[in-house]
């Protein structure tokens, strides 16, 4: 088990700080020569069609936002049901302090952004873009500091962005689904059947829930739900651990997330940052910024994120429901609160379902995410690096 912590935290890093180097790029391909060729290649249409059965045609922005990170989200599925049956959300005494420290962590955020948005109709939709945390980042500048971070907050962190996933998930599903199609829906259903059966009759073939699953994907885009859903159904379809026909334990769960960890970790996160970080800032004055949507995200981020994990964590161990991870102290637990204001994809991807014309409050919205990520990691890195922990052990 610590060798798979020790890998996820490795490959995480080393994806957030490919992140920022993405970004840059598309900030520079957004405000230059580039950028007409940059929007023409973010709206090419791709289309696909079986006869008159089946079509599907979208940008590829949207090829990226509902297919790769369909792919995305099947990873955290799979993380989060390892986690749950055999890693560090197993038991009440392990899920505790991260899963309190996430309740607040999009609790809070979430108020501060309808505070400033409650009377506006269409800006209120973005009510959730300042509770995500983006893992991959947050880890990124937690490996730049070495050993100043012992080894049990960046699990913390690690634990408490999975719940702030699982709570993604839910907010997409509850609040960010349009009409639905009750016949996509139907054979959704008659997929996810299947997928369970496959289950029970302890089948590892990956490839075979591989199929299933892209069946699956194509009914829930079908039927207005959000298709990354699909991803996290399929991933809590295929079974963690079974013993084989030459009596050995495999796990699926396993093969398969060591597997597209990579392609998520190096690929698929990077291109998702390049589709959706490029912000026109040529045209832009400083006052746009300063409308409520913007000041909603980036207070959301910056003071909402750290207030309420902080707090809440606070308040968790005080009453003694919880404990604080060993060999740390508040000033790093606080630095690690600051730094779940790097909202950056995830904050990015349900901005894209809130917002779904990126030109609406002319792109001070995701500037706004960019504002707030990197206040929230320039601040919390020299916290960490200025901190005093307790005398511990590092896992090298």
């Amino acid at each position: 088990m610590k060798v798979l912590v020790r890998n996820f935290l490795q490959k995480e890093s080393t994806s957030g700080i490919i992140l920022m180097f993405v970004t840059v790029i598309a900030l520079i391909f957004s405000n230059t020569f580039l950028s007409e060729f940059y929007n023409n290649f973010l709206q090419t249409t791709i289309e696909f069609r079986i006869g008159t059965i089946l079509e599907i045609s979208k940008p590829l922005i949207l090829w990226v936002n509902d297919g790769l990170m369909a792919i995305f989200f099947l990873l955290i599925g799979l993380e989060i049901k390892r986690e749950v049956l055999l890693g560090h959300l197993s038991t009440f005494s392990k899920i505790a302090l991260p899963g309190i420290a996430a309740i607040g962590g999009m609790l809070v955020p979430a108020l501060i952004y309808v505070f400033f948005n409650y009377d506006n109709e269409l800006a209120i939709r973005g009510w959730a873009i300042p509770t995500a945390t983006d893992i991959a980042f947050a880890l990124g500048i937690v490996y730049l500091l070495g050993k100043k971070v012992p080894t049990s907050l960046k699990i913390f962190l690690m634990a408490l962005a999975i719940f702030d996933d699982l709570g993604a998930i839910l907010i997409i599903a509850f609040f960010y689904t349009s009409s639905l199609s009750l016949s996509s829906l139907f054979f959704a259903l008659i997929c996810i059947i299947i997928l369970i059966i496959m289950n029970k009759m302890q089948i590892t073939r990956v490839s075979v829930y591989a199929l299933i699953g892209l069946l699956l994907w194509v009914f829930v885009l079908k039927s207005g739900i959000h298709a990354t859903l699909a991803g996290i159904i399929l991933a809590f379809t295929i079974p963690l651990n079974v013993i084989n026909h030459k009596r050995k334990r495999v796990s699926p769960v396993k093969s398969l997330q060591h597997y597209i960890h990579f392609w998520v970790a190096f690929y698929i996160l990077p291109i998702f940052a390049f589709v959706n970080a490029g912000i026109d800032l040529r045209t832009l004055e400083i006052s746009q910024v300063f409308n409520p949507v913007s000041l909603g995200i980036i207070l959301g981020l910056f003071l909402g994120k750290q207030v309420g994990v902080f707090l809440f964590v606070y308040l968790a161990v005080k009453f003694n429901f919880a404990k604080l991870p060993k060999y740390t102290s508040w000033t790093q637990v606080y630095g690690i609160s600051v730094l779940t204001g790097i909202g950056f994809t995830m904050s990015l991807f349900v901005d894209s379902l809130a917002f779904e014309d990126s030109s609406m409050f002319a792109y001070t919205d995701k500037l706004a995410i960019l504002i707030g990520s990197i206040l929230s990691g320039l601040f919390g890195y020299f916290i960490l690096l200025r901190s005093k922990g307790k005398k511990y052990n590092t896992m090298s």
